[in-house]
């Protein structure tokens, strides 16, 4: 069955793929110097700022789902990286579904940034080895999700400002034995208001596929009953990315992150992030986690590339070292679909216990 589904989702790459063109054409090529001026003024096209790219993931939680993502790109100023707006939708063979609108915007030659979000959904669940439990658990998760994050260049390459975060999410049993797994470990979704601090340091050579340079981020989200939620507890977040440069177009891609909980509800708990697991399935208060993702440019639009990692989760009653650690690794292809290093992605990951997953993605795996 693993097997079949693999190939499955590497027909489902090459479908893909060949939908995954943007909407911008390369600028064509100046005329030349014999050629009418006003011919010349005929064959000149500028990229356009939209950019439509197909969504496509499976895995054995929500099976095979499919959608598009639907960008437009926009410069405030010269200064300041491409900003993009734009809208994604996703729907599953198990009837789950999510919309989500997004900005992402640079302005003021780059000293303010601004990153926004909304999402609305329905993830029907079927766990095949729940929490490291061995037993079969089927849920739904409804989620209502806003995020608004805002951050002020402060001196160099380092930002810092504020964000909020609000989340209305609900867990319910399929049936009566997942009911009393749920309702035994608390896990039962939560309704939230939280505010945090951002902490920014980006020396990237682009925000898209970089090739050289770093960055850091740390934050925190204090939910908060005084904030209108159900629940108070805090979560704090880090994350490090490094890029080498490595012969012709090639890019070694490091990536450390963690995620750290104070008497956070179950369904508040870190999960393991890798790909090749779903997201959900294994619980802890805390998580953390390391990948090296290796870019292998075969011309200016085509590459491959190859990735592994491990997460560890920890803290809480997690006693049992075998069900601690989450080795993933896996390959795939990227195509890039302009000069601002936007890439679409195909990759099929691996997990231990039969976790697996096939992802098609607007940017690499792990870049925000």
């Amino acid at each position: 069955m693993r097997i079949r589904n693999l190939l499955t989702v590497c027909l489902l790459v090459c479908v893909a793929l060949s939908l995954a063109q943007p909407v911008n054409a390369d600028t064509v090529e100046t005329a030349k110097a014999d050629e009418k001026p006003k011919a010349t003024r005929k064959n000149d096209k500028k990229d356009s700022p939209w950019i439509i790219t197909p969504l496509i993931s499976s895995d054995p939680k929500i099976s095979t789902a499919g959608g598009a993502m639907v960008g437009y790109m926009h410069k405030f100023d010269e200064a300041s990286p491409p900003s993009i707006f734009g809208a994604a939708g996703t729907y599953s063979t198990t009837d789950s579904w999510y919309l989500a609108a997004f900005a992402k915007a640079h302005f003021g030659e780059d000293k303010h940034r601004l990153v926004a979000g909304v999402v609305t959904g329905k993830i029907n669940n079927d766990y095949s080895d729940f929490l490291g439990s061995g037993l079969n658990v089927q849920t739904t998760d409804s989620l209502e999700l806003f995020a608004f994050r805002y951050f002020y260049r402060v001196s160099g390459n380092w930002f810092l400002g504020p964000q909020f975060i609000s989340t209305n999410y609900a867990i319910s049993s399929d049936n009566f034995l997942s009911g009393q797994i749920l309702e035994h470990i608390g896990l039962i979704g939560f309704k939230s208001n939280g505010l945090g601090l951002y902490a920014l340091y980006d020396s990237r050579d682009r925000q898209y596929s970089p090739s050289t340079g770093q960055v850091f981020e740390a934050h925190n989200v204090a939910f908060r009953e005084s904030l209108g939620g159900e629940t108070s507890f805090d979560a704090y977040s880090a994350d490090y990315q490094h890029y080498i440069p490595h012969g012709s177009g090639h890019v070694i891609a490091l990536h450390a992150k963690g995620r750290w909980t104070d008497d956070a509800p179950s369904s508040g708990y870190s999960s393991v992030d890798l790909r090749g697991y779903t997201r959900g399935q294994y619980l802890a208060p805390h998580m953390t986690m390391g990948e090296a993702d290796y870019r292998y440019a075969l011309n200016d639009k085509w590459g491959l590339a190859a990735f592994a990692g491990l997460a560890v989760l920890y803290g809480g009653d997690r006693t049992d070292e075998s069900n601690r650690y989450y080795p993933a690794g896996g390959g795939g292809l990227f195509y890039r679909l302009n000069d601002e290093g936007m890439v679409v992605r195909a990759d099929i990951a691996v997990g231990k216990d039969d976790n697996w997953g096939f992802y098609l993605t607007f940017g690499h795996g792990f870049e925000k």
